[in-house]
């Protein structure tokens, strides 16, 4: 990775709802009507209205994105990813989990984000293993900067320190 793109690429341990960004982006369930965990908290931050705005996209598929205001939140917008569920690593996971990041930083290049943050998707719940989906998180994160200037800066949400070291060492590894 070369070094311009690594210093667009930022790992913090933090709350995404808090973050100073253009748009967050919201590790979300199918119905886009709220949940547990990332989905959970994205909805209690931004306020009702996002739900009422969510209601009216009729949901989004695994590996797909959809936008909406961010309302409460700091965050101008909300990027909504559906992750896939972890069965075994043999039903088409990568694929769906690269295809959130594609998805999303697509949709943010549309809407004007210069900057963005990411949880770590798929990784709770969800259950998919961790150091796999870091390395993904980072392989599309990089593929998509090396591509596209309009993005600034990526800021890879971490819940806890293992989760920050895991996708530290991400980082690194791809700066090799």
């Amino acid at each position: 990775m070369n070094h311009s793109i690594k210093k667009r690429i930022e790992v913090v341990e933090g709350d995404v709802t808090k973050l100073r960004v253009d748009a967050i982006v919201n590790a979300a369930n199918t119905t886009l009507l709220g949940g547990g965990g990332v989905d959970g908290a994205v909805h209690r931050a931004a306020g009702p209205e996002l739900l009422e705005e969510c209601r009216k996209l009729g949901g989004c598929p695994t590996g797909q994105a959809r936008i909406t205001k961010g309302y409460k939140l700091p965050a101008k917008w909300v990027i909504h990813t559906v992750g896939p569920v972890w069965r075994d690593g043999e039903h088409g996971e990568d694929e769906l989990l690269a295809g959130c990041y594609r998805n999303s930083l697509a949709l943010a290049e549309q809407n004007g984000v210069k900057t963005i943050a990411f949880p770590s998707i798929s990784t709770g719940a969800y259950g998919f293993p961790m150091e796999r989906a870091a390395s993904l998180a980072v392989t599309e994160i990089k593929t998509f900067l090396e591509r596209n200037r309009s993005i600034e800066k990526v800021v890879l949400v971490c819940f806890g320190k293992s989760a920050f070291d895991i996708h530290k060492q991400a980082v690194r590894e791809l700066a090799g």
